[in-house]
């Protein structure tokens, strides 16, 4: 089970710990990432049911050994001095010392996606548990039963840190990020709750709301 995100941090203290789960939901959608941060909100559909379904095996915890590769199943990490949290679905462990993070995904992989940012995290958490660096890991995709090798270099690190900081905000600041209403909406399950088309009127009404009644100068009278 992933570790629950802390609130707050001490004067001094470890960073508010964010799960590698919610890097993802905050690079494909920070108001997805705040309505289950803040308000325990979540939401299925067809597509999340699949995603459950298929990470039924690599969700239980478990280990095997196939040649010089030792696979190990649903394997909890962390990282305390960037704060960060989270289950790799499958780590490969090879005899030649490599270490390989797997993230499975139901639908299809799009490279740079938010998949990448969540793998990322989980091999800087690797690294710092094995002390030795992982420079690649792989997006399995059901979609099309492929994997897809992703390579975690400077900027994927970095990207991983600023969203980390990222939902750091939305946890101290308790505060929802505007809903975006473009297209990630048709795909969300958390639309309903989100109401992202009701929301975008809103802010849209108000901004036409204030341009036709500024308040206007004062006139001039002349003597």
């Amino acid at each position: 089970m992933t570790p629950p995100h802390q609130r707050a941090a001490p004067s001094g203290g470890p960073p508010l710990q964010v799960t590698l789960s919610a890097l993802e939901h905050h690079a494909y959608c920070p108001r997805q990432a705040g309505l289950i941060l803040l308000g325990d909100g979540y939401a299925d559909d067809a597509a999340t049911v699949r995603g459950t379904l298929m990470h039924q095996r690599v969700h239980e915890p478990g280990h095997d050994t196939r040649g010089a590769i030792r696979t190990v199943r649903a394997l909890p990490v962390w990282h305390d001095e960037l704060g960060l949290a989270g289950v790799c679905d499958v780590v490969e462990i090879h005899h030649d010392g490599r270490i390989i993070p797997i993230e499975h995904k139901s639908g299809t992989y799009t490279p740079g996606g938010p998949a990448d940012v969540q793998l990322a995290g989980q091999a800087m958490c690797l690294e710092a548990m094995f002390a030795r660096p992982i420079p690649q890991g792989v997006v399995y995709s059901g979609s099309d039963r492929r994997r897809h090798t992703v390579t975690i270099d400077a900027a994927a690190r970095e990207r991983v840190l600023t969203t980390a900081e990222s939902v750091r905000q939305t946890l101290t600041t308790m505060s929802l990020p505007a809903a975006p209403a473009d297209q990630r909406c048709r795909r969300c399950s958390m639309r309903d709750m989100c109401m992202p088309r009701v929301l975008a009127r809103t802010q849209a009404f108000a901004k036409a709301a204030s341009a036709l009644f500024l308040p206007q100068p004062e006139a001039v009278w002349d003597d």
